[in-house]
């Protein structure tokens, strides 16, 4: 089913790679500038089916994922959702998720890498009294996000108005075409945009109708360049065992009068004794830098860049600056390119 749409992205001209954890995924569809140029024209269409999707159903659920992660799941209504964070007993990121609440269900979406990792963790935190059951989704859906300013215009033209000016993460179970997809609110970036999760013998024919309505096809190079380039952390780079969700400045994630969840006490006594020793910040750099180089103003390391991209308007980074030594405006030295700390719209959103 999912070859199937491979194979109408790779007649479009996508060229694909093999991830890591051996998920296929399109880099390119050959036209990197016109789908930047649709995401802030137009609408551009993302294949996310390489994410993980992940179904936690039974009366226990909402309590259970209360439980394991940074947002308020008890206040969740059906048709709503938000994002959450995982942590380890110390605080430390897994993964930065999006949680959609359903009338019988609670779907994930969560990174690649972080699937499996996510499913053993919740799977060793069912107890044996807990009504709680896990479903991997990933290989029997599909994920597709499309983003820009004309998003909403695109949900018209195939018959969804329900959504238009509801918040982020709404979502509702629509008829299209004779398909039931599920679609949300938000690209999973700053930029405005939607979701779609449906079963994956859908796949070809939904990205289709999609492409047929006006969106551009956008590959995971392109989607790269603009995570960085609007500061939403990834696995492996800004989410990782040396950072906390206050350090990523995951604010909107985090729900400090919650009660007790794994991570819980150290985070609430960084916010309380205002120990946050570093933030993530975007960087404009005057050249090219390999992530992992040390920033540092004078000779004392200040931060380490952890993403780096080329833009059509220059070199740009994510790094963790130390917060004494700063925030947005900061000149830093980045190995041997000068930089500017910068403010990015998904941490500022």
């Amino acid at each position: 089913m999912i070859q199937e749409l491979h194979d109408i992205q790779a007649a479009a001209g996508a060229t694909f790679a093999e991830l890591t954890t051996k998920e296929i995924v399109p880099v390119s569809f050959g036209n990197d500038a016109e789908a930047i140029a649709a995401t802030k024209k137009g609408v551009a269409l993302y294949d996310r089916t390489h994410w993980g999707r992940i179904q936690i159903s039974d009366s226990d659920r909402l309590r259970f994922l209360h439980n394991q992660s940074t947002n308020n799941f008890n206040i969740l209504k059906p048709g709503q959702g938000c994002d959450t964070v995982f942590v380890t007993s110390t605080a430390r990121t897994i993964d930065l998720a999006t949680a959609y609440a359903t009338e019988d269900a609670v779907l994930l979406l969560v990174s690649a890498n972080r699937r499996r990792q996510l499913l053993e963790l919740l799977d060793r935190y069912i107890f044996p009294m807990d009504r709680v059951e896990l479903t991997d989704l990933t290989d029997t859906t599909v994920a597709f996000s499309f983003l820009g300013p004309e998003s909403t215009h695109l949900l018209e033209k195939i018959g969804v108005t329900v959504l238009e000016n509801q918040p982020y993460a709404t979502h509702k179970l629509i008829n299209f075409a004779g398909r039931e997809v599920r679609v949300a609110v938000g690209s999973g970036l700053a930029t405005p945009g939607y979701t779609l999760i449906a079963p994956a013998s859908d796949a070809a024919s939904l990205w289709h109708e999609l492409l047929k309505a006006g969106a551009v096809p956008m590959g995971d190079r392109v989607w790269e360049q603009l995570r960085i380039e609007q500061g939403r952390p990834a696995p492996d780079f800004e989410l990782t065992d040396d950072y906390n969700p206050l350090e990523a400045r995951l604010l909107h994630t985090i729900t400090y009068d919650k009660g007790c969840y794994i991570g819980q006490e150290t985070i609430a006594r960084l916010n309380t004794y205002k120990g946050v020793k570093q933030q993530l910040w975007g960087v404009q750099l005057s050249g090219a830098v390999e992530p992992g180089t040390a920033v540092t103003i004078g000779e004392e390391k200040v931060g380490k860049l952890t993403s780096f991209t080329e833009t059509e308007s220059g070199f740009f980074g994510l790094a963790y600056i130390r917060t004494k030594a700063g925030a947005e405006g900061l000149k830093v030295q980045v190995g041997s390119v000068s930089g500017e700390v910068v403010n990015v719209p998904f941490l500022s959103s």
